[in-house]
């Protein structure tokens, strides 16, 4: 997964790419070549005292020197535009994933999950393509360049390498291969603390109003415990490995020593041959520290870019037309034939055989108990899912076959759960039409009945908005939610139960202006208030996924149960009627 995800990503850097590679070969052979330089001044110039060859070949060093420092910003410099820009394509490619995801993908993943893979999975994988490009690429050259220079130096005292190679190998191979399963598990576990984490903040709240703070106190705790263990499982397999490596080299530095002197006392080996022999055998094995750093990283990279791939994978329920109708007639005509929507795995379909008609001009009101499916037969006309059965027409035409754009344009779906994002009323209201002018803002605020307390706010219509707007009341969330889908003037207007958090006064004023507001178009009104959808022209009701009866208030209070009963739950039979 990880060598595919870099394949796909790294492709339109392979010029960046290949100056880096030729740079870090260039300062590798620029660190290769001093231990020989060095040699050749001790045993040609130290030695025999000419002070000229000295300084001639200590030059040569200082200009071999500067070539390498040059060499090796550039590779750093390059490395580390590349490896920023990796991050920065990966995270655009989730992130561009994700908004394409219907409800039931990013129920399937998690916000939580998808928020890590989002950033800490992609800072992973973009930290170990910057390793791996200012260590990794001139740690093979190293090794293999060691090898040959300390060759040139004496072939005897190289059998030493024979040994300590394979040693190194084998022992940072053991320890990897045990990291790689603690490293996904950390990632999960990382998962669990950010969805905790998350709850907690979201439902302040909650827990102060039943006093469960020593209870998520406690539940973050354990999540937390449990990524400190993994963490401290796979910290004592790291700090394993240096010590590991660090023995076989000083081991093998004393073996070198130990046969160089005696080489160098019976004279097959000069003084700085020895000196550059050891200097080549810390250079390889240096090279192998590197690529041991590499090692302890590839392993988490690993599993992040399996879970990378996982979102990068998975496709859409509701794939967009690959012939898109880009044109209606406009006249917001809506109409449900024969629905059916099942979520998968499920035994049972949440909506079976559903006829709906919506017509400009009405309200269509849909009523029914608490999981008989009337949020998800609304989501369906925008399809925030898309039907397992049947059809949702809109003038005629299949959602499934309009224009993404053309759709948003013309329909407008304020949620059950209104949600406001961070900037200012103005921004929010402005988000289905950017070019909205301040008047009609206030036209729309003035209809949703919120024009009185945004002219309170400090700022008006530049008052700052909270994520999710917490910072305003249950009641205005859904008055500005109105107002902004007012805003964007749709011919389709679909509420989901956006008027629970109104008092009745409140509520009887907003409709009454919707009503003028909304003359001309399709109105389709989810709610469990009786009182909100008692005038519509039409009420469907629902009962366990399916239509039980359709018709004005009092044709279904005369002839329909199902209806009568939940009217007179709410209300006296002298109300009702």
């Amino acid at each position: 997964m990880l060598i595919r995800l870099l394949r796909t990503h790294l492709g339109p850097y392979k010029k960046p790419i290949a100056l880096l590679v030729l740079l870090q070969f260039l300062q590798t052979c620029a660190s290769l070549y001093l231990p020989t330089l060095n040699a050749d001044i001790i045993d040609n110039g130290v030695v025999d005292g000419d002070t000229g060859y000295i300084l001639r070949f200590g030059a040569l060093m200082i200009a071999v020197s500067v070539l390498q420092v040059v060499c090796n910003v550039g590779a750093v410099y390059y490395g580390a535009r590349t490896a920023s820009a990796l991050g920065r394509d990966v995270r655009a490619a989730v992130f561009a994933r994700v908004q394409s995801f219907s409800a039931r993908e990013v129920g399937q993943f998690g916000a939580p999950s998808l928020i890590t893979r989002t950033t800490n999975d992609v800072q992973q994988v973009q930290m170990l393509v910057l390793m791996a490009f200012t260590l990794m690429v001139s740690a093979p050259i190293m090794c293999v360049g060691g090898i040959v220079m300390a060759l040139g130096q004496d072939v005897p005292l190289s059998a030493v390498l024979l040994a300590v190679v394979p040693v190194l190998g084998v022992s940072v191979s053991l320890i990897v291969k045990k990291m790689r399963p603690l490293f996904r598990t950390m990632q999960e576990r990382l998962d669990t603390v950010n969805r905790v984490l998350r709850e907690q903040i979201t439902g302040n709240r909650v827990i102060r109003a039943f006093v469960k703070d020593g209870y998520e106190r406690e539940r973050f705790k354990g999540a937390n415990t449990e990524l400190t263990d993994v963490s401290m499982a796979t910290g004592r397999l790291m700090a394993l490995m240096f010590p590991t490596v660090m023995t076989v080299v000083n081991v093998s530095s004393i073996a070198v020593v130990w046969f160089g002197a005696h080489r160098i006392d019976s004279g097959g080996m000069e003084i700085g041959a020895l000196t550059a022999f050891l200097a080549y055998l810390m250079q390889i094995v240096m090279a192998v520290m590197m690529a041991t750093f590499m090692f302890m990283m590839v392993p988490r990279a690993e599993v992040c870019a399996e879970r990378i791939e996982e979102v990068l994978s998975t496709e859409s329920s509701v794939v967009p037309p690959a012939e898109p109708v880009r044109e209606l007639r406009r006249r917001g005509h809506l109409e449900v034939r024969g629905a059916d929507f099942r979520y998968p795995g499920a035994e049972e379909s949440v909506l079976r055989d559903i006829e709906l008609v919506a017509r400009p001009g009405e309200t269509t009101a849909i009523i029914g108990s608490t999981g008989s499916g009337k949020s998800t037969l609304l989501g369906l006309v925008p399809r925030l899912f898309d039907v397992t059965g049947g059809e949702v027409l809109v003038d005629g035409v299949d959602v499934r076959t309009l224009d993404p754009a053309l759709m948003a344009r013309t329909v407008g779906l304020v949620p059950q759960k209104p949600y406001l994002f961070s900037g200012t009323v103005a921004t929010n209201l402005r988000y289905g039409k950017p070019d909205a002018t301040d008047d009609e803002l206030w036209h729309a605020l003035e209809v949703a009945q919120a024009a009185d307390f945004v002219k309170e706010l400090e700022n008006g219509l530049d008052a700052p908005i909270a994520q999710g707007g917490t910072n305003v009341s249950g009641g205005q969330r859904q008055r500005l939610a109105i107002a902004r889908t007012l805003v964007q003037r749709p011919e389709i207007y679909l509420f989901d139960d956006s008027f629970s958090a109104l008092d009745y006064q409140t509520d009887a004023l907003l409709r009454e202006a919707l009503k003028e507001e909304t003359a001309d178009s399709t109105v389709v009104i989810v709610a469990q208030r009786v009182s909100t959808i008692r005038d519509a022209d039409r009420i469907v009701v629902l009962d366990e996924g399916r239509v039980v009866g359709t018709g004005r208030h009092h044709e279904l209070m005369a002839g329909n149960e199902t209806y009568r009963e939940i009217v007179l739950s709410q209300l006296t039979e002298a109300e009702a009627a």
